[in-house]
């Protein structure tokens, strides 16, 4: 888990301090990899909570779930169907899945505080 929350601010760092831009032309890419990536950081701590969590497993979703959005959205730019949608539907859903869940985690942990 530690690995996790240094990589995500370690990269927050990196983007707010370093000035880069990127053609517009791949706003498109650049977007479903950030929704794909954090998808995957609180995929990966909902597991850390629930004392789950696998390093092998988070990789392997991180980099997997980002290789495939942007598989998607490039064959769909190609074919000129906007597949990319999909994605968007998939992850946004699950990222709000995954906080849920993480939200009720933490209620339950703080109710159990109180109540010792």
């Amino acid at each position: 888990m530690t690995i996790v929350l240094v990589g995500t601010l370690l990269g927050i760092v990196i983007g707010l301090f370093l000035p880069y831009t990127y053609n517009t032309i791949y706003s498109l890419y650049v977007s479903v990899v950030i929704l794909a990536s954090f998808d995957s950081i609180l995929g990966g701590v909902n597991a850390e909570l629930q004392n789950k969590f696998d390093i092998k497993i988070f990789l392997s979703g991180f980099f997997g779930n980002t290789m495939i959005a942007v598989l998607l959205t490039f064959f769909g730019d190609r074919v000129g169907v906007p597949i990319y949608y999909a994605t968007i539907v998939v992850f946004g859903s699950r990222i709000f899945n995954n906080f849920a869940e993480i939200r009720r985690i933490l209620i339950k942990k703080l109710e159990k505080k109180k109540n010792m």
